[in-house]
């Protein structure tokens, strides 16, 4: 059995599922860069056939990376399939994940199937796919609640087919390690032709359990693949973290005795950079890389880790991509010096135009605080990342007034494609004034489901604000993010970012959990 665990990161198609998650083309291919770089081994691009933005995005990410696996899901169909395979065309390595529910909830409820029925149409999807692909992935999806008889039917049929990955999903999150474990190694060993396939865990984090559950069908099932995401980012409760399975089985090796391909030091940038184009914020204590992660508070531990590491930490900050906020920039520095730093930090702007743009934003930026940290260039970048074309609402000035006893006021001036706008009106405060400043004059009716802020760096009150704002209108759920010094003009940035997601007309479908 091999002694590589493969990592198979979903963040750019099951994490976007999370409400609120939705991304832009230019903004996963930003983020498949950087999984390139923390040379993660599959990379499931998005599901092509759920719209036209859905299949341009897996087509450009398809036609970027070279060093990765680039993946598309599709259900178990033709159409679904062929979309697929096109939006791969590119691809140096490509992959196409198919997949069907297979337990008596789903084959009754939703898909309104018989076994048999099920059962061919697996069988046929994979034996299409397999004529366009070489490397084909299958999910039973609601796997680990399905009949075991049935699904071991199921998985021998598809590997019969040229299925050369099997993902057994826990898709409600259901499972209890030793039980999904233990169900890994049994179907491993009654399917007859079992061998013949890489075996993967897929562990959603309804109760919490999301890495071990994977770390156990890993351990206990002999899987060699987990499906993970950056943070844990996900529907629901999220999935199973890819930093946190990575960092156990590289700490744990004594245990697990299994190598993985990624580069460490690439973890806590992809973390920062997912949270913020998505706008969810990792917690303080998230495993790896939350902001305490290698804090010590405790004197006792403080005076452990001064006098030899290893008492109190069993990884190291930097191995993961921590650094002290360090001064990199500032406002008397050059565009070549620019430039290195935004290379060094790893991240790839695609073209002179797009450097000139964010070196702009930097000296701006440089005039109205005295220290630049990395954390502030990866924003910029960030917030210059969505290009005029699709910036429908763009905000040109805010004024805003308030003093005790008087009630805040606030004039924003905005475009709104072609046009351009000014609107004023009073609130609770400068923020609520700004916000219902730009809604007097759009009348969207959006309902504002969440209003976040987060210091992008710590320790001054010149750091950033990070708004984060999520609208509900019409059924759907989108985050804008906004980033600046002055918290009222970041909030205004983040609802005009939201109101530009919910102006584009992208449409999903519901996709394999």
């Amino acid at each position: 059995m091999s002694d590589k665990l493969i990592i198979f990161d979903t963040t750019l198609r099951d994490g976007e599922q999370s409400p609120g998650a939705s991304m832009t083309r230019e903004e996963k291919l930003r983020i498949a860069r950087q999984l390139e770089r923390l040379k993660v081994d599959v990379i499931e691009a998005g599901f092509a056939a759920s719209s036209n933005g859905d299949f341009e995005a897996v087509k450009s990410i398809a036609d970027t990376i070279k060093e990765s696996t680039v993946c598309s899901l599709a259900r178990a169909n033709d159409r679904d399939i062929a979309r697929a395979a096109e939006a791969l065309k590119g691809a140096r390595s490509a992959r196409i994940h198919t997949f069907i529910a297979t337990s008596e909830l789903h084959m009754e409820k939703k898909l309104r199937m018989t076994r048999e029925q099920v059962l061919e149409q697996a069988r046929l999807a994979v034996r299409f796919a397999r004529n366009l692909c070489d490397n084909i992935e299958f999910s039973p999806e609601d796997g680990y609640r399905s009949d075991p008889d049935f699904l071991c039917r199921v998985l021998e049929a598809v590997i019969e087919e040229g299925a050369t990955t099997l993902n057994i999903p826990d898709t409600v999150g259901y499972a209890i390690p030793e039980l999904y474990g233990n169900f890994i190694r049994s179907l491993r060993e009654r399917v007859p032709n079992s061998d013949k396939a890489i075996w993967s865990v897929h562990c959603h984090n309804d109760l919490g359990m999301a890495v071990a559950n994977s770390l156990a069908g890993v351990k206990l099932g002999g899987a060699r693949q987990v499906e993970c995401t950056i943070n844990g980012l996900g529907e629901r409760a999220g999935n199973c973290s890819l930093e946190e399975v990575v960092m156990a089985v590289k700490t744990r090796r004594d245990y697990f005795g299994l190598e993985v391909g990624i580069d460490a030091s690439q973890i806590v940038p992809a973390s920062r950079m997912v949270a913020q184009t998505t706008g969810f914020v990792v917690q303080p204590n998230k495993a790896v890389v939350g902001a305490n992660a290698f804090a010590h508070a405790s004197g006792i531990h403080q005076d452990g880790v001064l006098k030899a590491r290893d008492t109190y930490e069993i990884m190291r900050a930097e191995d993961v991509g921590w650094s002290a906020n360090k001064i990199v920039l500032g406002k008397l520095s050059g565009r070549n010096a620019f430039k290195q730093r935004l290379q060094d930090l790893g991240v790839a702007l695609e073209s002179e135009a797009e450097v000139n743009a964010a070196f702009v934003r930097f000296k701006d930026l440089a005039d109205r605080k005295s220290e630049i940290f990395d954390e502030d260039i990866i924003a910029l970048v960030a917030d210059e990342s969505v290009t005029q074309e699709q910036e429908h609402y763009r905000l040109l000035a805010l004024s805003q007034s308030s003093e005790t006893g008087e009630r805040p006021h606030a004039a924003v001036t905005f475009s709104a494609g072609h046009e351009e706008f000014r609107a004023e009106a009073d609130g609770n405060g400068p923020v609520d004034a700004s916000l219902k400043a730009i809604e007097s004059r759009l009348q969207t009716g959006a309902e504002l489901l969440l209003y976040s802020v987060n210091a992008i760096t710590s320790g001054s009150t010149e750091s950033q604000g990070e708004v984060t704002v999520r609208l509900q209108l019409g059924g759907r759920v989108v985050n804008g993010v906004g980033a600046d010094p002055d918290i009222v003009v970041a909030s205004a940035k983040a609802y005009l970012a939201a109101l530009n997601k919910l102006h584009s007309k992208a449409e999903r479908v519901a996709a394999q959990g």
